[in-house]
Protein backbone atom coordinates (compact mmCIF):
# COMPACT_ATOMS: atom_id res chain seq x y z
CA UNK A 1 0.00 0.00 0.00
CA UNK A 2 1.39 3.34 -0.75
CA UNK A 3 1.01 6.53 0.98
CA UNK A 4 -2.77 8.24 -0.13
CA UNK A 5 -1.13 11.53 -0.67
CA UNK A 6 2.71 11.29 -1.46
CA UNK A 7 2.37 7.65 -2.25
CA UNK A 8 5.50 6.43 -1.24
CA UNK A 9 5.14 2.45 -0.01
CA UNK A 10 3.92 2.11 3.72
CA UNK A 11 5.94 0.51 6.16
CA UNK A 12 5.19 1.64 9.54
CA UNK A 13 2.35 -0.05 11.37
CA UNK A 14 0.95 2.50 14.15
CA UNK A 15 -1.48 0.80 15.45
CA UNK A 16 -3.45 -2.74 14.57
CA UNK A 17 -7.19 -3.14 16.14
CA UNK A 18 -7.67 -7.02 14.24
CA UNK A 19 -10.67 -6.83 12.42
CA UNK A 20 -14.17 -5.25 12.85
CA UNK A 21 -17.00 -4.55 10.75
CA UNK A 22 -17.99 -0.61 10.05
CA UNK A 23 -18.78 1.52 12.76
CA UNK A 24 -21.86 2.65 11.65
CA UNK A 25 -23.42 0.11 9.96
CA UNK A 26 -25.74 -0.87 12.82
CA UNK A 27 -28.17 -4.14 12.13
CA UNK A 28 -31.90 -4.84 12.51
CA UNK A 29 -33.32 -7.88 13.61
CA UNK A 30 -33.15 -9.47 10.24
CA UNK A 31 -29.70 -8.57 9.58
CA UNK A 32 -28.40 -10.63 12.96
CA UNK A 33 -29.40 -14.05 10.41
CA UNK A 34 -26.97 -13.20 7.77
CA UNK A 35 -22.83 -12.83 7.22
CA UNK A 36 -21.66 -9.76 8.87
CA UNK A 37 -19.07 -8.19 6.92
CA UNK A 38 -15.77 -7.69 8.39
CA UNK A 39 -12.60 -5.62 7.69
CA UNK A 40 -9.20 -5.37 9.01
CA UNK A 41 -8.91 -2.18 10.53
CA UNK A 42 -5.00 -1.13 11.01
CA UNK A 43 -3.39 2.20 10.46
CA UNK A 44 -0.02 3.19 9.16
CA UNK A 45 2.00 6.27 8.68
CA UNK A 46 4.11 7.93 6.19
CA UNK A 47 7.55 8.51 7.48
CA UNK A 48 7.25 11.10 4.40
CA UNK A 49 4.86 13.43 4.50
CA UNK A 50 3.57 12.02 8.40
CA UNK A 51 0.00 11.22 7.15
CA UNK A 52 -1.64 8.43 9.49
CA UNK A 53 -4.37 6.33 7.47
CA UNK A 54 -6.40 3.27 7.33
CA UNK A 55 -4.87 0.10 5.54
CA UNK A 56 -6.75 -0.01 1.89
CA UNK A 57 -9.73 -1.99 2.15
CA UNK A 58 -13.44 -0.46 2.43
CA UNK A 59 -14.81 1.95 -0.25
CA UNK A 60 -16.57 5.17 0.78
CA UNK A 61 -19.71 3.60 -0.59
CA UNK A 62 -19.66 0.76 1.77
CA UNK A 63 -19.30 2.54 4.68
CA UNK A 64 -21.78 5.81 4.14
CA UNK A 65 -24.55 3.71 3.17
CA UNK A 66 -28.42 5.25 2.00
CA UNK A 67 -29.34 4.30 5.89
CA UNK A 68 -26.73 5.90 7.49
CA UNK A 69 -27.60 6.26 11.54
CA UNK A 70 -25.00 8.85 12.04
CA UNK A 71 -27.21 12.07 12.41
CA UNK A 72 -25.60 15.29 13.62
CA UNK A 73 -28.83 17.03 15.24
CA UNK A 74 -28.94 14.22 18.11
CA UNK A 75 -26.09 16.29 20.53
CA UNK A 76 -27.70 19.04 22.16
CA UNK A 77 -23.67 20.68 22.43
CA UNK A 78 -22.84 20.13 19.14
CA UNK A 79 -25.36 21.97 17.63
CA UNK A 80 -24.64 24.19 19.80
CA UNK A 81 -21.18 24.43 18.51
CA UNK A 82 -22.67 24.84 14.95
CA UNK A 83 -24.82 27.70 16.12
CA UNK A 84 -21.84 29.90 17.32
CA UNK A 85 -19.73 28.85 14.53
CA UNK A 86 -22.44 30.30 11.78
CA UNK A 87 -22.85 33.97 14.35
CA UNK A 88 -18.84 33.84 14.20
CA UNK A 89 -17.68 33.22 10.57
CA UNK A 90 -20.34 35.11 9.81
CA UNK A 91 -19.05 38.31 11.50
CA UNK A 92 -15.56 37.52 10.85
CA UNK A 93 -16.06 37.07 7.10
CA UNK A 94 -19.02 39.45 7.14
CA UNK A 95 -20.98 37.23 5.10
CA UNK A 96 -24.67 38.79 4.29
CA UNK A 97 -27.84 37.89 1.42
CA UNK A 98 -24.98 38.46 -1.53
CA UNK A 99 -22.75 35.77 -0.58
CA UNK A 100 -22.67 31.77 -1.25
CA UNK A 101 -22.22 28.98 1.73
CA UNK A 102 -21.51 25.56 0.66
CA UNK A 103 -21.05 22.90 3.40
CA UNK A 104 -19.61 19.48 2.42
CA UNK A 105 -21.00 16.45 4.27
CA UNK A 106 -23.79 18.70 5.50
CA UNK A 107 -25.87 15.72 7.09
CA UNK A 108 -29.14 16.70 8.77
CA UNK A 109 -28.82 20.57 8.79
CA UNK A 110 -27.16 21.27 11.91
CA UNK A 111 -25.16 23.91 10.25
CA UNK A 112 -27.00 25.28 7.16
CA UNK A 113 -29.82 26.27 8.74
CA UNK A 114 -28.35 28.75 11.14
CA UNK A 115 -27.15 30.44 7.54
CA UNK A 116 -30.91 29.36 6.17
CA UNK A 117 -32.04 31.90 9.06
CA UNK A 118 -29.82 34.34 7.99
CA UNK A 119 -30.85 34.77 4.99
CA UNK A 120 -27.37 33.75 3.95
CA UNK A 121 -27.56 31.71 0.12
CA UNK A 122 -26.13 28.28 0.72
CA UNK A 123 -25.98 24.24 -0.63
CA UNK A 124 -24.97 21.08 1.44
CA UNK A 125 -23.53 18.18 -0.31
CA UNK A 126 -24.56 15.02 1.49
CA UNK A 127 -24.06 11.77 0.11
CA UNK A 128 -25.96 9.59 2.56
CA UNK A 129 -30.05 9.70 1.34
CA UNK A 130 -31.17 9.29 5.19
CA UNK A 131 -29.45 12.43 6.47
CA UNK A 132 -30.15 14.46 3.01
CA UNK A 133 -33.87 13.81 3.46
CA UNK A 134 -33.73 15.27 6.65
CA UNK A 135 -31.71 18.50 6.03
CA UNK A 136 -34.04 19.16 2.55
CA UNK A 137 -36.65 18.94 5.36
CA UNK A 138 -35.41 21.77 6.64
CA UNK A 139 -35.44 23.88 3.33
CA UNK A 140 -32.07 23.43 2.34
CA UNK A 141 -30.76 23.03 -0.83
CA UNK A 142 -29.05 19.40 -1.28
CA UNK A 143 -26.25 17.97 -3.59
CA UNK A 144 -26.43 14.05 -2.96
CA UNK A 145 -23.06 13.35 -3.86
CA UNK A 146 -19.64 12.34 -2.88
CA UNK A 147 -17.28 15.87 -3.21
CA UNK A 148 -14.41 15.53 -5.08
CA UNK A 149 -12.94 17.57 -7.79
CA UNK A 150 -15.41 16.51 -11.21
CA UNK A 151 -18.85 17.56 -8.83
CA UNK A 152 -16.11 20.99 -7.70
CA UNK A 153 -15.88 21.52 -11.92
CA UNK A 154 -19.70 21.12 -12.42
CA UNK A 155 -20.45 23.22 -9.27
CA UNK A 156 -17.99 25.80 -10.71
CA UNK A 157 -19.33 25.70 -14.55
CA UNK A 158 -22.93 26.42 -13.28
CA UNK A 159 -21.87 29.61 -11.46
CA UNK A 160 -21.57 27.97 -7.59
CA UNK A 161 -18.65 28.94 -6.60
CA UNK A 162 -18.40 29.74 -2.64
CA UNK A 163 -17.12 32.42 -0.64
CA UNK A 164 -16.80 29.75 2.55
CA UNK A 165 -16.34 26.64 2.30
CA UNK A 166 -16.94 24.58 5.43
CA UNK A 167 -16.51 20.99 6.00
CA UNK A 168 -16.70 19.64 9.52
CA UNK A 169 -15.49 16.10 10.26
CA UNK A 170 -15.51 15.03 6.65
CA UNK A 171 -11.46 15.64 6.35
CA UNK A 172 -10.76 12.49 7.51
CA UNK A 173 -13.49 10.55 6.09
CA UNK A 174 -12.50 10.73 2.07
CA UNK A 175 -10.47 8.37 0.52
CA UNK A 176 -8.68 10.29 -1.79
CA UNK A 177 -7.56 13.13 0.19
CA UNK A 178 -5.73 14.77 -2.12
CA UNK A 179 -8.75 14.90 -4.82
CA UNK A 180 -11.20 16.26 -2.35
CA UNK A 181 -8.89 19.31 -1.44
CA UNK A 182 -8.26 19.49 -5.13
CA UNK A 183 -11.97 20.30 -5.28
CA UNK A 184 -12.19 22.77 -2.27
CA UNK A 185 -9.82 24.80 -4.22
CA UNK A 186 -12.23 24.44 -7.85
CA UNK A 187 -14.75 25.27 -5.46
CA UNK A 188 -13.66 28.62 -3.77
CA UNK A 189 -13.74 31.70 -4.78
CA UNK A 190 -10.91 34.01 -5.62
CA UNK A 191 -10.63 35.94 -1.91
CA UNK A 192 -13.02 32.84 -0.59
CA UNK A 193 -12.54 31.15 2.91
CA UNK A 194 -12.22 27.64 3.68
CA UNK A 195 -12.53 26.04 7.28
CA UNK A 196 -12.33 22.36 8.02
CA UNK A 197 -12.54 20.69 11.14
CA UNK A 198 -11.35 17.53 12.35
CA UNK A 199 -9.77 15.53 14.96
CA UNK A 200 -6.53 16.46 15.83
CA UNK A 201 -3.86 13.79 15.54
CA UNK A 202 -1.71 15.20 18.48
CA UNK A 203 -4.49 14.38 21.18
CA UNK A 204 -5.39 11.30 19.47
CA UNK A 205 -1.97 10.16 20.69
CA UNK A 206 -1.64 12.42 23.97
CA UNK A 207 -4.82 11.19 25.46
CA UNK A 208 -4.72 6.93 23.46
CA UNK A 209 -7.95 8.21 21.80
CA UNK A 210 -7.69 4.80 19.92
CA UNK A 211 -10.92 4.45 19.78
CA UNK A 212 -11.74 7.23 17.42
CA UNK A 213 -10.41 4.94 14.92
CA UNK A 214 -13.09 3.15 12.38
CA UNK A 215 -13.00 2.50 8.88
CA UNK A 216 -15.22 5.81 8.18
CA UNK A 217 -11.77 7.44 9.61
CA UNK A 218 -9.21 7.21 6.12
CA UNK A 219 -6.80 9.58 7.74
CA UNK A 220 -5.90 10.95 10.77
CA UNK A 221 -4.49 14.36 10.62
CA UNK A 222 -2.06 16.86 12.20
CA UNK A 223 -1.52 20.58 11.12
CA UNK A 224 1.84 19.22 9.68
CA UNK A 225 0.41 17.10 7.06
CA UNK A 226 -2.74 19.67 6.23
CA UNK A 227 -0.70 22.04 5.60
CA UNK A 228 1.18 20.19 3.10
CA UNK A 229 -2.05 18.81 1.48
CA UNK A 230 -3.39 22.48 1.54
CA UNK A 231 0.00 23.93 0.02
CA UNK A 232 0.30 20.88 -2.94
CA UNK A 233 -3.18 21.66 -3.91
CA UNK A 234 -2.24 25.28 -4.14
CA UNK A 235 -4.27 26.24 -1.62
CA UNK A 236 -3.07 27.79 1.84
CA UNK A 237 -3.71 27.98 5.53
CA UNK A 238 -3.70 31.15 7.21
CA UNK A 239 -5.30 30.32 10.67
CA UNK A 240 -6.21 27.68 12.81
CA UNK A 241 -7.52 27.22 16.63
CA UNK A 242 -7.84 24.47 18.63
CA UNK A 243 -11.24 23.13 19.60
CA UNK A 244 -12.29 20.70 22.40
CA UNK A 245 -14.53 19.08 20.16
CA UNK A 246 -14.37 15.32 19.54
CA UNK A 247 -11.98 14.97 22.72
CA UNK A 248 -9.38 17.80 20.73
CA UNK A 249 -9.82 18.82 17.15
CA UNK A 250 -8.60 21.43 15.19
CA UNK A 251 -10.54 23.90 13.38
CA UNK A 252 -8.05 25.42 10.04
CA UNK A 253 -8.89 28.52 8.13
CA UNK A 254 -7.88 28.18 4.30
CA UNK A 255 -7.52 30.55 1.52
CA UNK A 256 -6.37 30.41 -2.77
CA UNK A 257 -2.15 30.34 -2.52
CA UNK A 258 -1.93 33.69 -3.84
CA UNK A 259 -4.77 35.53 -1.13
CA UNK A 260 -2.65 38.51 0.46
CA UNK A 261 -4.38 37.72 3.79
CA UNK A 262 -1.09 37.26 6.04
CA UNK A 263 -0.69 33.51 7.86
CA UNK A 264 -1.47 33.90 11.83
CA UNK A 265 0.98 33.30 14.60
CA UNK A 266 -0.93 30.32 15.68
CA UNK A 267 -0.66 28.41 12.59
CA UNK A 268 3.40 28.59 13.55
CA UNK A 269 2.91 28.15 17.15
CA UNK A 270 0.95 24.65 16.57
CA UNK A 271 3.64 23.49 13.58
CA UNK A 272 6.57 23.76 16.27
CA UNK A 273 4.05 22.34 19.62
CA UNK A 274 3.47 19.35 17.04
CA UNK A 275 7.21 19.07 16.36
CA UNK A 276 7.71 19.32 19.86
CA UNK A 277 5.50 16.16 20.69
CA UNK A 278 7.34 13.94 18.41
CA UNK A 279 4.61 13.72 15.27
CA UNK A 280 7.63 13.77 12.69
CA UNK A 281 9.30 11.12 14.37
CA UNK A 282 8.86 7.52 14.33
CA UNK A 283 9.40 6.17 17.48
CA UNK A 284 6.22 8.11 18.78
CA UNK A 285 3.61 6.02 16.32
CA UNK A 286 5.29 3.03 16.43
CA UNK A 287 5.75 2.70 20.31
CA UNK A 288 1.66 3.23 20.90
CA UNK A 289 -0.01 0.08 20.58
CA UNK A 290 1.09 -1.27 24.20
CA UNK A 291 -1.11 2.17 25.37
CA UNK A 292 -4.07 1.00 23.57
CA UNK A 293 -4.02 -2.38 24.71
CA UNK A 294 -3.85 -1.62 28.18
CA UNK A 295 -6.76 0.76 28.44
CA UNK A 296 -8.75 -2.04 26.15
CA UNK A 297 -7.60 -4.80 29.06
CA UNK A 298 -8.88 -2.35 32.02
CA UNK A 299 -12.24 -2.25 30.68
CA UNK A 300 -12.34 -6.13 30.24
CA UNK A 301 -11.35 -6.53 33.58
CA UNK A 302 -13.62 -3.76 35.32
CA UNK A 303 -16.70 -5.55 33.49
CA UNK A 304 -16.10 -9.11 34.62
CA UNK A 305 -15.43 -7.51 38.13
CA UNK A 306 -19.15 -5.69 38.29
CA UNK A 307 -20.18 -9.19 36.66
CA UNK A 308 -18.86 -11.01 40.00
CA UNK A 309 -20.24 -8.51 42.45
CA UNK A 310 -23.74 -9.07 40.83
CA UNK A 311 -23.85 -5.32 39.53
CA UNK A 312 -25.99 -4.32 36.54
CA UNK A 313 -23.83 -2.56 33.83
CA UNK A 314 -25.31 -0.74 30.59
CA UNK A 315 -24.00 1.07 28.37
CA UNK A 316 -24.84 4.94 27.04
CA UNK A 317 -24.34 6.37 23.29
CA UNK A 318 -24.16 3.60 20.20
CA UNK A 319 -21.47 5.95 18.58
CA UNK A 320 -18.86 4.98 16.49
CA UNK A 321 -16.25 4.95 18.80
CA UNK A 322 -17.98 3.03 21.31
CA UNK A 323 -18.53 0.00 18.51
CA UNK A 324 -14.38 0.37 18.24
CA UNK A 325 -13.60 -0.13 21.23
CA UNK A 326 -16.03 -3.17 22.10
CA UNK A 327 -14.85 -5.04 18.65
CA UNK A 328 -11.43 -4.33 19.98
CA UNK A 329 -12.07 -5.86 23.74
CA UNK A 330 -14.49 -8.62 22.04
CA UNK A 331 -17.20 -7.15 24.33
CA UNK A 332 -20.76 -9.13 23.94
CA UNK A 333 -23.95 -9.52 25.45
CA UNK A 334 -22.76 -11.12 29.34
CA UNK A 335 -21.25 -7.94 29.86
CA UNK A 336 -23.25 -5.11 28.23
CA UNK A 337 -26.06 -6.50 27.62
CA UNK A 338 -27.87 -3.52 26.03
CA UNK A 339 -26.75 0.54 25.23
CA UNK A 340 -29.22 3.56 25.33
CA UNK A 341 -29.13 6.13 22.68
CA UNK A 342 -31.36 8.97 21.80
CA UNK A 343 -31.43 8.59 18.10
CA UNK A 344 -34.52 6.96 16.77
CA UNK A 345 -32.72 5.77 13.80
CA UNK A 346 -30.76 3.56 16.31
CA UNK A 347 -33.28 2.51 18.58
CA UNK A 348 -33.98 -1.09 18.23
CA UNK A 349 -31.46 -2.04 16.02
CA UNK A 350 -27.82 -3.72 17.14
CA UNK A 351 -24.53 -2.95 17.21
CA UNK A 352 -22.07 -3.79 14.49
CA UNK A 353 -20.13 -7.08 15.03
CA UNK A 354 -20.65 -7.15 19.25
CA UNK A 355 -24.99 -7.43 18.22
CA UNK A 356 -25.71 -5.56 21.83
CA UNK A 357 -29.14 -4.03 21.60
CA UNK A 358 -29.76 -0.65 21.21
CA UNK A 359 -32.59 1.07 23.12
CA UNK A 360 -34.50 4.38 24.07
CA UNK A 361 -32.99 5.88 27.10
CA UNK A 362 -36.27 5.84 28.97
CA UNK A 363 -35.29 1.96 29.76
CA UNK A 364 -32.45 3.63 32.14
CA UNK A 365 -35.48 4.61 34.42
CA UNK A 366 -36.95 1.29 34.61
CA UNK A 367 -33.96 -0.98 35.11
CA UNK A 368 -32.34 1.12 36.94
CA UNK A 369 -28.18 0.19 36.41
CA UNK A 370 -25.83 0.26 38.82
CA UNK A 371 -22.99 1.59 36.17
CA UNK A 372 -23.74 3.22 32.95
CA UNK A 373 -20.26 2.93 30.85
CA UNK A 374 -20.94 6.63 28.40
CA UNK A 375 -18.99 4.99 25.33
CA UNK A 376 -18.73 8.91 23.61
CA UNK A 377 -16.84 9.94 26.25
CA UNK A 378 -16.04 13.53 24.81
CA UNK A 379 -20.03 13.87 25.55
CA UNK A 380 -20.04 12.74 28.92
CA UNK A 381 -20.77 15.74 30.41
CA UNK A 382 -23.86 15.76 28.79
CA UNK A 383 -24.65 12.83 29.22
CA UNK A 384 -24.38 13.13 33.06
CA UNK A 385 -26.67 16.43 32.78
CA UNK A 386 -28.93 14.78 30.95
CA UNK A 387 -29.30 11.75 32.84
CA UNK A 388 -28.33 12.47 36.42
CA UNK A 389 -31.52 10.81 37.72
CA UNK A 390 -29.62 7.45 37.71
CA UNK A 391 -27.88 9.18 40.64
CA UNK A 392 -31.22 8.63 42.75
CA UNK A 393 -30.41 5.11 42.81
CA UNK A 394 -26.81 4.89 43.79
CA UNK A 395 -26.04 4.52 39.68
CA UNK A 396 -23.04 5.95 38.42
CA UNK A 397 -21.06 6.95 35.25
CA UNK A 398 -18.00 5.34 34.20
CA UNK A 399 -15.91 6.00 31.02
CA UNK A 400 -12.60 4.07 29.42
CA UNK A 401 -10.62 6.64 27.71
CA UNK A 402 -8.34 8.03 28.25
CA UNK A 403 -8.62 6.24 31.46
CA UNK A 404 -10.91 4.07 33.23
CA UNK A 405 -12.43 6.33 35.86
CA UNK A 406 -15.96 7.72 37.69
CA UNK A 407 -17.71 10.37 36.83
CA UNK A 408 -18.35 13.04 40.00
Amino acid sequence: MNCRHCRIPLRHVFLDLGFAPPSNAYLTAADLKTPELYFPLKLFVCEHCWLVQTEDYAQANELFRHDYAYFSSTSSSWLEHAAHYAVMISSRLSLGKKNFVIEVAANDGYLLKNFLAAGIPCLGIEPTASTAYKAETLGIPILREFFGKAVAENLAANGKQADLVVGNNVFAHVPDIDDFTAGLKVVLKPGGTITLEFPHLMRLIEHIQFDTVYHEHFSYLSLHTVYRIFTQAGLRVWDVEELSTHGGSLRIYGCHARDPRDEAPAVAILLAEEERRGLRRLPTYIEYQPHADRLKDELVIFLIEQKRAGKSVAAYGAAAKGNTLLNYASIKLDLLPYVCDAATSKQGKFLPGTHIPILPPTILSERKPDIVLILPWNLADEVCQQHGYIREWGGRFVVAVPKLRYLP
